[in-house]
């Protein structure tokens, strides 16, 4: 800006990267709760297949570890405080804490995990290998704290009907019915992040 001096076009500059920022995350907290209502009950537990955990995926590649973060832990405090936002337009702190909410803590977990993945030790952007590295360590880590969740959730309900139920029977109720799935949405991860990566690393991170 002619005239204006190093220190007011630095602070303008950053401030139109804040308002970026908090449009992004306000943008993938609104697709996380529209991902959650694209749900497809898988057996035998009815754990839901939505397009949520492509959103996360993406919100880490995006958003980066900090605002990523975030962006997920406002998405769950928005639900736990009676906003209709998670699968099927359930609501409610009930919802955090029941068989699902395991997989709703991985949203946030994931976050860091999947930056590192796709930065480098200088800052830059990895290649192809990054993106589907950490698109699948943060489902992986999605996995890893819901399906314990699942399980001891179950076996802790009165109902014989409910907590009949083995490690074996939670592994494949939680997390093996959706590896076709992770996989699919590895791939639509890949194919967007590969061209908008170092852009969101270099103006959001």
């Amino acid at each position: 800006m002619a005239g204006q001096p190093l220190s007011g076009q630095l602070a303008s500059t950053s401030l139109s990267a804040a308002h970026l920022r908090a449009l992004l995350m306000g943008l993938y907290i609104l697709l996380a709760a529209i991902g959650a209502q694209i749900a497809f009950p898988l057996p035998p537990f009815g754990v839901p297949q939505t397009l949520q955990t492509l959103v996360v995926i993406l919100a880490a590649l995006h958003l980066g570890p900090r605002w990523g973060t975030c962006g997920m832990l406002a998405y769950i405090a928005i639900g736990a405080i009676g906003a209709p936002v998670f699968s099927k337009g359930e609501a409610g702190l009930a919802v955090v804490l029941g068989q699902t909410g395991g997989y709703l803590v991985g949203f946030v977990v994931c976050q860091p995990i999947i930056a590192a993945c796709v930065r480098r030790p200088d800052g830059s952007a990895r290649g192809w290998g990054g993106i589907v590295l950490g698109s699948l360590l943060g489902h992986a880590a999605i996995f890893a704290i819901g399906v314990p969740w699942l399980y001891l959730v179950r076996r802790f309900d009165p109902s014989e009907a409910v907590n009949s139920l083995s490690i074996r029977d939670a592994l494949y109720g939680g997390f093996v019915v959706f590896i076709p799935g992770t996989i699919l949405k590895t791939l639509i991860a890949y194919l967007i992040a590969r061209a908008t990566l170092p852009w969101a690393m270099k103006r959001i991170w």
